[in-house]
């Protein structure tokens, strides 16, 4: 609790809505129910579709771990990483899915909501550790 006390409200709320995402989208699309929309995207890259099975499990895992660390670093230059990699599924979604651009709740509003997250919770942490 001593870690979360000298935080700012913004950022803790920042930090668990990413540290939500990033949970969810990898325990329920990936390892819970193996979306099919996953393992399709990942078909561009892996083209035989038992290894983009295994792969979109592996990634879950992956996701619910940095979630976990989302909540918990210090550092934030990860919430940085967390743009380029969000800013990077989207164009990877865009060229190679861009039909799924235009459905409700898709991966552009997902992702710049995320985006705009990481952005104020990677200035949050650089303000509070100026602030110490």
């Amino acid at each position: 609790m001593l870690f979360f006390s000298n935080q700012t409200p913004t950022l803790l709320i920042c930090r668990s809505a990413l540290a939500f995402s990033w949970i969810y989208q990898g325990a329920v699309p990936k390892i819970a129910c193996q979306s099919r929309g996953e393992i399709d995207l990942l078909g561009h890259i892996i083209p035989l579709y038992q290894l983009a099975c295994q792969a979109v499990f592996w990634m879950g895992v992956a996701e619910i771990l940095f979630g976990l660390f989302l909540l918990v670093t210090r550092w934030s230059w990860v919430f940085w990483l967390n743009v380029a990699a969000l800013t990077g599924l989207l164009c990877f979604v865009a060229l190679f899915e861009p039909i799924m651009l235009t459905l409700p709740f898709n991966p552009l509003t997902l992702n710049v909501s995320l985006i705009a997250l990481s952005a104020i919770a990677a200035l949050e942490l650089k303000k509070s550790k100026n602030l110490n």
